[in-house]
């Protein structure tokens, strides 16, 4: 439905526990389920909005993406993160380091090693928490030289410089978005720039993107202020739609009727 209904993408997220709602609710594997959505869409690009870098070793994860890239014939956007919800870890007895800095270095090393390992024959890296010697990863991705990269997060020191470095796509961690909220997100929109600067990367070259709550009377005006601040890329929340006792199939009709107004807004 959501491909036939005119969206550029669709995006699923990446924990192991629900989130914004009771954590007991049913929550599937992201990458599990986009293998599926490959297979069971024909148009529109696929993602995870974002990926926790912490869950995987950035080898594995860029053997999944591959994967995924394959089955889509080409339509996977690779969305990471430095991971932030602690309890989950807490209750895997998985390691989550308690320095932002050290979260924020893991994932500037992880996008490294995917680059490396997407495009180099035998990939070898020494960093501080990933290491590769001389690694295979084979097929590449069908995408060259691979998929577009959104990096999620909203530091203004260390996550926006990795998204200088590294990213495509900056995906802006806003939620729930209102006007108020939206007036940081801008703020850091200029921090970015400035970080671009810094690496001499022309800030044109990175596209932005923030979250929309479909069921918001605000969304359109939000939507407005942030195309003249630089922003191009909206996700839409159908919040109504989700959840016990949500209709998704209208929360889906819904986002799709903002998708042509949206569009009017950036021609």
């Amino acid at each position: 439905m959501a491909d036939a209904a005119g969206f550029d993408h669709i995006w699923l997220f990446d924990h192991l526990v629900a989130i914004h709602q009771e954590p007991v609710q049913p929550i599937h594997d992201g990458w599990t389920l986009l293998g599926a959505m490959a297979e069971d869409t024909a148009r529109a690009r696929i993602g995870l909005n974002v990926t926790g870098n912490l869950y995987r070793h950035p080898g594995l994860l860029a053997k999944i993406a591959v994967t995924v890239d394959h089955l889509s014939g080409g339509r996977l956007e690779m969305g990471i993160g430095a991971g932030w919800n602690e309890p989950e870890f807490h209750m895997y007895g998985m390691t989550f380091p308690e320095s932002p800095a050290e979260r924020i270095g893991r994932l500037d090393e992880a996008v490294r090693v995917l680059k490396l390992l997407w495009t180099e024959p035998r990939a070898s890296f020494e960093g501080r928490y990933y290491q590769l010697a001389a690694a295979v990863a084979e097929p590449k991705p069908l995408q060259k030289p691979h998929p577009p990269i959104w990096i999620g997060g909203n530091g203004p020191k260390r996550t926006l410089r990795v998204v200088a470095e590294h990213a495509d796509v900056w995906s802006c961690d806003v939620w729930p978005t209102s006007a108020a909220a939206m007036e940081q997100a801008y703020a850091l929109a200029r921090t970015l720039d400035q970080h671009c600067a810094a690496v001499g990367r022309d800030p044109a070259t990175i596209r932005r993107a923030h979250a929309l709550v479909v069921d918001d009377e605000a969304t359109l005006g939000i939507a407005q202020a942030s195309v003249r601040a630089g922003f191009s890329d909206f996700l839409l929340v159908p919040v109504k739609g989700l959840g016990p006792g949500g209709d998704l199939r209208a929360g889906v009709e819904a986002a799709a009727a903002l998708v042509p107004r949206l569009r009017a807004l950036a021609s």
